[in-house]
């Protein structure tokens, strides 16, 4: 039991990443066996900045290895941040921190967000991409929100 709660405590020790919730999604691919191949579109808000939410499209396989989680899914993937509320830092940010990363295949791969932040155009740019241990892929997109007062502020 104590190596159990080791492990559970470095796990809520790690930094916060944002968790994505399914938004939509579109079959692409029919499978006579397993679920279709689609594309998913999930939305998740920035873990440091209040007010801004991103929202993902990505390719998912389905079939039989689909469904048992051991396919690898493709590396392109579509991201569009917005604001959404008023924009409030949380603590300090990092060029280059990764606000979010999912698993692509069972092992070696994953996509991940990373933000940045343009301190001369007062912008936040969020890119997304895909690596794996062995060979990362190019293809990646990004996205841009200027730093603007919201509402009646």
């Amino acid at each position: 039991m104590r190596p159990f709660k080791g492990v559970l405590l470095g796990l809520l020790m790690l930094p916060g990443l944002a968790l994505a919730e399914t938004i939509g999604e579109v079959s692409t691919v029919f499978k006579w066996v397993g679920p279709n191949d689609k594309i998913v579109v999930e939305a998740f808000d920035d873990p440091k900045v209040a007010g801004v939410t991103c929202y993902l499209s990505r390719a998912k396989t389905g079939g039989v290895k689909g469904g048992l989680g051991l396919a690898e899914d493709r590396a392109e993937a579509s991201i569009a941040c917005r604001q959404v509320g008023p924009i409030e830092f949380k603590g300090k940010l990092k060029d280059g921190e990764e606000v979010f990363k999912e698993r692509t295949s069972l092992v070696f791969k994953t996509m991940q967000v990373v933000r940045f932040f343009d301190a001369k155009r007062n912008t936040l740019v969020y890119l997304v991409y895909s690596d794996r241990v062995i060979e990362g892929s190019p293809q990646n997109a990004v996205t841009a929100i200027p730093v603007l007062p919201w509402g009646q502020q």
